[in-house]
């Protein structure tokens, strides 16, 4: 026989669409779009979120009693004095608020009145607080006068002190909170001393010793581009000049690399 049968259907060569005169750009064009859109879902789910790079200064706030009188300060939540006001609001006037454009602090009062001042004075708003700011915690030793400290707790150790190694960390991670709440925005973060120390020793790879002990309402800048961080100034003074002895090795290595 000349065909052959199936249950009494003729068995025919089985059509693509794409063969079909007038289907085939359509169907591709729809597969096409299909296929597109099920690779960007994909890639976006895999992918990291991009941050723009970023400049952002640390800011001390101002004197309080405390730090006049010489007392470890900490957690311990302390106004600002006459004196640190002055001092934020000349601050205010050397800065220029071109250079800046929104505040933030640590959730400390002394650091949010220090935003405020220097707000009112710039122009520019204070768009949020953040707890990852706020100073080391000093434990039993907040309130004691700092020229007593070693001799009532020798190594520094105080009870329900917060540990040096996880003080940098913290501050790092405020900053990358900030990059992802304003990337793309020049930043003045307003927080503690001995904080700003550990985050650029956090950022630098380097022990928050080897950096000087910071003014009232002095000024260090970082800059965030490319998922890394790099310190730009300390205090006011290039990172070189103030720590040459930290800067990072050759490009062809391995590797690069008191109170508040």
């Amino acid at each position: 026989m000349g065909c052959s049968f199936v249950h009494g259907m003729s068995m025919r060569p089985r059509v693509r669409p794409d063969e079909v005169p007038g289907i085939r750009a359509a169907h591709g064009d729809l597969l096409g779009v299909r296929t597109e859109a099920v690779a960007h879902a994909a890639s976006a789910q895999r992918a990291p979120p991009r941050l723009e790079p970023m400049h952002l200064a640390l800011v001390r706030h101002g004197q309080t009693d405390w730090n006049l009188r010489g007392l470890m300060q900490g957690r311990t939540d302390i106004p600002l004095n006459d004196t640190g006001r002055a001092q934020a609001a000349a601050a205010a006037r050397a800065l220029d608020p071109a250079d800046w454009d929104v505040l933030v602090s640590s959730s400390l009062g002394r650091a949010r009145e220090t935003a405020a001042i220097l707000a009112d004075g710039l122009g520019l708003p204070v768009v949020g607080e953040y707890d990852d700011l706020v100073e080391q915690d000093f434990g039993d030793a907040e309130g004691t006068l700092v020229s007593q400290i070693d001799e009532r707790w020798p190594g520094r150790e105080f009870p329900g002190k917060e540990l040096e190694h996880e003080v940098g960390p913290r501050g790092a991670r405020a900053l990358e909170q900030i990059a992802a709440d304003h990337g793309g925005a020049r930043v003045l973060a307003v927080a503690h001393g001995t904080l700003i120390r550990h985050v650029l020793g956090e950022l630098s790879g380097h022990e928050a010793r080897s950096y000087p002990k910071l003014d009232n309402l002095s000024v260090s800048r970082v800059r965030r581009a490319d998922a890394a961080w790099q310190v730009l100034t300390v205090g006011g003074a290039p990172f070189d000049e103030v720590l040459p002895w930290l800067l990072p090795a050759p490009v062809e290595a391995e590797e690069l690399g008191r109170t508040a």
